[in-house]
């Protein structure tokens, strides 16, 4: 059993101030594997203090500086791969090649930075005046349990780059993630103070940050009821914030899309990471007049979704989280149930042979219509809901009749159709036939799936502030009057 009984501040692992005991849970059999002592109010101060005297400095810091930093971790990141895998296998259940496949981009990512940080134009000339993109001071940064290692690092690497110091509250239920990751950017040997991480609750490490004044930014990626009181909290400090929050995203398959390709596709989108992903496509509209079709198709598809032990290739669907994430994924499985729609396959209950765990059979309804409970709220599970529309038209208008906004799909033959009708889309990013990720393009939300953007340069500029320097030059003011 793992103990982690330090937080990182001002460069050294020091004994937290705080004294509460956090067990961690394999979620495949809810079996304790470690415990982690989580910080207070006091070691969110003291993190605080030493990312403000690390600031004074490094805000000067040249590009070189920071290219060398960046490049530090990410040499130091490979050689945790490994270690980082497992810890996500085990620790919130995720599938073995998933967590290959997010380790690979957590680590990318310190490189990824160098590569928009070389390109990025700091200073600009507007008129007669020179305009100078300033790093904003200290930022601090909250991650989520199902990405946890990924969030930490592409939001670390981006404020580097950014020439900003970092306080980092990450998931307490990913606490041996954040002991890899804080053990290679310790390894890295960063200046004093550029990064620091205190295990916590968000009641109190991660009030303390969103109030105190030293504070200039908050960097959040977690639910949208959480997201909405750390911006009402950063409100009294004018603190910039950017929030990746939840989402409920459309699939739209259009009638002239290869369904036999695209149906398992919907299911991959809906069933990646065992659903607890906030791009999760959750809603499946199809064309009313091929419903039973997809229906047929989905069925037999979702047996090359094997549910089971996470440490297995073959798995494609682990354990929710917790026993409380089972317990609510249960619930809206019931309701939907209640509520009149087709169970397809799955339901309620744990797939015969992993009762010790918090699995969920992979759960496909139909004859979802967009006022059911299923179709509007975020299932954080294995949960697809199949949707008719009657026309390209109605399939847009129920696409955008939700309160989210991150993400959207949509599958076509005709490219140039699929582009138009993402356009028309209300979502931070639109995926047409599945594309790869691009990890420079911006990530973020409309409406309650968050504030501003993360990822390359769009991300970069969510740390930086622009300064207008307008000098009194006599030639200067005649071009413009004229």
């Amino acid at each position: 059993m793992q103990r982690i009984d330090k937080v990182y501040i001002g460069g050294r692992f020091v004994s937290p101030h705080g004294t509460e005991q956090f067990e961690l849970i394999d979620p495949s059999n809810n079996e304790t594997i470690g415990v982690v002592t989580l910080g207070d109010v006091e070691d969110a101060r003291a993190a605080v203090a030493a990312a403000r005297k690390a600031f004074e400095t490094f805000a000067f810091s040249t590009i070189e500086e920071r290219l060398d930093i960046l490049e530090r971790l990410y040499q130091a990141a490979r050689e945790r791969a490994d270690d980082l895998t497992a810890a996500q296998t085990q620790e919130f259940g995720a599938p073995v090649k998933r967590s290959r496949f997010a380790t690979g981009l957590a680590v990318e990512s310190f490189r990824n930075a160098q590569v928009f940080l070389k390109e990025f134009d700091f200073t600009r000339k507007v008129g007669h005046s020179t305009v100078e993109m300033v790093p904003l001071g200290v930022a601090a940064l909250i991650t989520p349990w199902n990405a946890n290692a990924g969030f930490i690092c592409n939001k670390v690497s981006t404020a580097i780059a950014a020439g900003c110091a970092t306080v980092i509250k990450p998931s307490e239920m990913s606490a041996i993630q954040t002991q890899i990751v804080t053990e290679f950017i310790h390894a890295a040997g960063l200046p004093a103070g550029l990064v620091n991480i205190v295990n916590g609750r968000g009641d109190t490490v991660g009030a303390e940050f969103t109030s105190n004044p030293h504070v200039a930014k908050i960097s959040f990626t977690g639910s949208t009821a959480v997201g909405k009181a750390i911006a009402r909290g950063a409100a009294d400090t004018l603190k910039r914030v950017t929030l990746e929050l939840g989402g409920k995203s459309p699939n739209i398959l259009l009638d002239d899309a290869d369904f036999e390709k695209a149906v398992p596709q919907a299911l991959g989108a809906c069933f990646y990471n065992g659903g607890q992903a906030c791009i999760a496509g959750t809603r499946l509209l199809v064309p009313e007049a091929r419903l039973e079709e997809v229906v047929a198709i989905a069925e037999r598809a979702v047996k090359d979704f094997p549910v089971g032990d996470p440490k297995d290739d073959r798995t494609l669907i682990g354990p929710m989280v917790s026993t409380r994430q089972y317990e609510r994924v249960q619930s809206l499985i019931e309701t939907g149930i209640k509520e009149g729609a087709r169970l397809v396959t799955g339901g309620l209950g744990q797939p015969e042979g992993l009762e010790k765990g918090n699995f969920v059979k992979a759960t496909v309804f139909a004859d979802v219509t967009n006022d059911m409970t299923i179709a509007r709220q975020e299932i954080f599970g294995p949960v697809l809901s199949i949707l008719t529309y009657r026309d390209e038209e109605d399939a847009i208008r129920i696409a955008n009749d939700t309160d989210y906004g991150l993400h959207a799909y949509v599958s076509s033959s005709n490219p140039e159709r699929a582009r138009k009708v993402a356009s028309r889309l209300y979502a931070g990013r639109v995926a047409i036939n599945s594309p790869a990720p691009n990890p420079f393009a911006p990530f973020g939300g409309f409406k309650q799936s968050g504030i501003g953007r993360e990822y390359g340069t769009y991300g970069l500029e969510e740390y930086l502030e622009p300064r207008a320097v307008m000098i009194d030059e006599p030639q200067a003011m005649l071009e413009t009057a004229s």
